[in-house]
């Protein structure tokens, strides 16, 4: 079972350069692919008067949309594995483009199922997994900063597409807003272009020294073309000899066996559960207690400005010295801290009304961001950044069970209880009983994973001292051999003396 992320990429990353230009396309990518399903149910109302069907039918559009996102997951990484990160962002791109445009033109809800839902959220899916996975590439130890700053384009992008969303609806129907949104999130092509591979050195073995049983390294440049998910191609070639079948080399299912990743993997599961609800409820919540329309969407506008800010703050400490070793205690307690809200927002709405919904919605919103600036950051210093492309899929993917499930669940709750309180409490529970799952697993990890170090540290200088006591005994039985043919040789030379002697 591997203990650890193997950190050697096989040449050592900018942390800079160009990757700040990587790190704005991925902003860019990741805002539209977060933001874009939230922003359209502004035209929902409008759409479901004009096909005359019921809410929760036209609620599917966005439901379908984000599975399909969330399950393209292990399609996307496949292809950037294969491909790279910059065509498949630049297709996901141009799909949910043509989707939008097309689904304008839509005569039943049947075209925005499969246009919008479909079409337009594998779309996401290809710019949402290349983007992250490209930033491991260009930084190592400015990593968390930089999926910070690059995770902070979902809120951006949210509180600038509602209203414009409103604005195009006013202005031009929900069909020319479409239109005119197929042209705007075709920005996610610039974003890809931005995504140039990497220009690494690496280090190759030569085969001809390498038959002593020592190597020499020559320096050559070589350019990655993200396919190539280490520098080291005789690691590559071990590696492709013992993938068995087409899934094993597109995805790495090896990682159902690392330990590390199946904590962040059960931890996750739970956590999605309660991880959406908490917001799409915010508003309903504040006009059950009696809050009139405007001051409960200012709400989310509070969250969303704080949000803005809290993930690239977030990545800020995560990079700091004191929390970049123990990067996986900061996500614990951020999942944590998510809970421990939930469950005090309906006692500052009981006893505060709305003022103590602006202080949940403020601190809510710290605590979401930090969990979205750290969610993947924490799954590559797990991995590392060589299977990263293939852990974000397997991931996404298995998420897509509890993303869909969680918001109808507590919805259920708020239609039996026929109250919010109980569905936020429920959500607090499931926020902060995976938060302390992944404290006390991280906890034994850690403390695995040194003991497997001290083990490996003691096993190599083992495996030294053993060299060198053979290389000892070794030179000492050519040392006696050396004495012993001198001997020899004198031995010869006196009895020839000798021999001479007699004749003489």
């Amino acid at each position: 079972m591997p203990p650890e992320a193997n950190t050697n990429l096989g040449y050592t990353p900018p942390d800079g350069g160009w990757g700040w230009a990587v790190v704005l396309g991925s902003f860019i990518s990741i805002g539209f692919s977060y933001a874009f399903p939230k922003s359209l149910t502004i035209y929902f109302k409008e759409i479901q008067k004009y096909f005359t069907v019921s809410y929760s039918e036209i609620a599917w559009v966005s439901s379908i949309m984000l599975a399909a996102m969330y399950a393209g997951g292990p399609v996307s990484s496949i292809l950037v594995n294969r491909y790279g990160s910059r065509p498949v962002v630049i297709t996901g791109g141009l799909m949910v483009g043509i989707s939008m445009v097309a689904a304008s033109f839509g005569t039943t809800i049947i075209h925005l199922y499969l246009l919008v839902g479909v079409i337009g959220g594998f779309g996401l899916a290809f710019n949402l997994q290349p983007s992250l996975t490209i930033i491991g590439k260009y930084f190592q130890a400015k990593r968390p900063m930089a999926n910070g700053l690059a995770m902070a384009g979902s809120p951006v992008f949210l509180f600038a597409l509602s209203p414009l969303n409103q604005f195009l609806f006013d202005n031009f129907g929900w069909r020319g807003a479409f239109m005119i949104l197929g042209a705007i999130v075709m920005n996610c092509c610039v974003a890809g272009a931005l995504m140039r591979p990497v220009i690494m050195k690496t280090i190759q073995n030569d085969p001809k020294t390498a038959t002593n049983g020592k190597s020499t390294g020559n320096v050559g440049s070589t350019e990655n073309t993200d396919d190539l998910e280490a520098g080291d191609l005789l690691s590559e070639i071990v590696s492709k000899q013992k993938t068995g079948g087409c899934a094993d080399k597109c995805l790495d299912l090896s990682l159902f066996k690392h330990r590390g990743f199946l904590i962040y993997l059960v931890g996750n599961v739970i956590m999605f559960f309660g991880f959406f609800a908490p917001v799409v409820f915010l508003a309903p919540y504040a006009k059950g207690i009696g809050i009139d329309n405007y001051q409960a969407a200012f709400l989310l506008s509070i969250f969303a400005l704080v949000d803005m800010f809290a993930r690239p703050g977030t990545g800020l400490l995560a990079n700091t010295k004191w929390v970049r070793p123990r990067i996986q205690y900061f996500f614990s307690f951020s999942v944590a801290y998510n809970g421990v809200c939930h469950l005090l927002c309906p006692v500052l709405a009981d006893y505060l009304g709305y003022a103590g919904l602006v202080i949940y919605a403020v601190f809510f919103g710290v605590a979401f961001g930090m969990v979205c600036a750290l969610l993947f950051e924490v799954l590559m210093d797990l991995v590392g950044a060589q299977r990263f492309s293939s852990a974000v899929g397997l991931v996404t993917v298995i998420e897509c069970g509890p993303v869909l499930l969680g918001p109808p669940i507590s919805g259920f709750l708020v239609d039996v209880f026929e109250d919010y309180k109980y569905m936020y409490w429920a959500c607090g529970v499931m926020m902060l009983a995976p938060g302390i799952f992944l404290f006390i697993m991280n906890y034994f990890n850690y403390k695995w994973l040194d003991q497997e170090e001290k083990e490996r540290a003691s096993g190599a200088i083992g495996m030294c001292s053993s060299r060198l006591s053979v290389e000892e005994d070794r030179s000492v039985v050519e040392e006696r051999t050396s004495n012993m043919d001198e001997g020899e040789k004198a031995e010869e030379k006196g009895d020839g003396n000798r021999l001479m002697s007699d004749m003489g």
